[in-house]
């Protein structure tokens, strides 16, 4: 075999995986997720290094919510800890009648939304979805992350975190729901991921 056919079929594989991993799952109206994220302090979790960097728990996490989106970084510092982020929807975004009138979209470790006629309130959306860059703790958390699709009813389970380096660099999760924009996201350390249906 040539190499040049070797790493056409290379090319071909790769495609045809991204094809199959990026099909929606389908869902008729209701809301899917009922419940708000759970929070609370994290008073006696300790600092801990994980691949290279400083891991200081900020609250013990624990969410259960329907994919709106999924983006895969590999080229920017934060994937070295998150390589994916995920926005998710819980409460009246996690209902299909509502999603159908908003456009959702990620980029740039952003989250963005934009709807003709808002179909809820305005804060209504804020308050129920978030953009959360997932730090695994392991590679059965990543294998299984990795299986996600926009669309997956997950569960997952850890830390709110702050992340540092040695040479200065930071990385903070907010810890409210209710804020939007700069530094709203939720930087999770996922020790338990549970595909509820994918």
């Amino acid at each position: 075999m040539t190499l040049k056919r070797l790493l056409f079929l290379i090319a071909f594989g790769f495609f045809i995986g991204w094809l199959l991993r990026d099909d929606a799952i389908e869902h008729g109206p209701g809301v899917l997720a009922h419940d708000v994220p759970l929070q609370r302090g994290a008073d006696e979790a300790r600092a801990f290094e994980h691949n290279g960097y400083r891991i200081k728990p900020l609250a013990d996490f624990t969410i259960k919510a329907r994919v709106l989106g999924r983006e895969d970084y590999r080229l920017d510092r934060e994937a070295e800890l998150a390589p994916m982020d995920l926005a998710l929807g819980w409460g009246p975004m996690s209902d299909q009648a509502v999603l159908d009138e908003i456009d959702i979209s990620q980029s740039g470790r952003w989250y963005r939304w934009h709807a003709k006629q808002l179909p809820i309130p305005r804060r209504d959306i804020e308050r129920n979805s978030a953009n959360m860059h997932l730090i695994p703790a392991d590679e059965w958390v990543n294998d299984t992350l990795d299986d996600i699709r926009e669309g997956s009813i997950v569960e997952l389970r850890g830390f709110l975190v702050e992340a540092k380096s040695d040479d200065g660099w930071r990385w903070r999760s907010s810890l409210t729901r209710d804020d939007t924009g700069a530094r709203a996201c939720e930087l999770v350390f996922v020790e338990r991921v549970r595909l509820i249906e994918n």
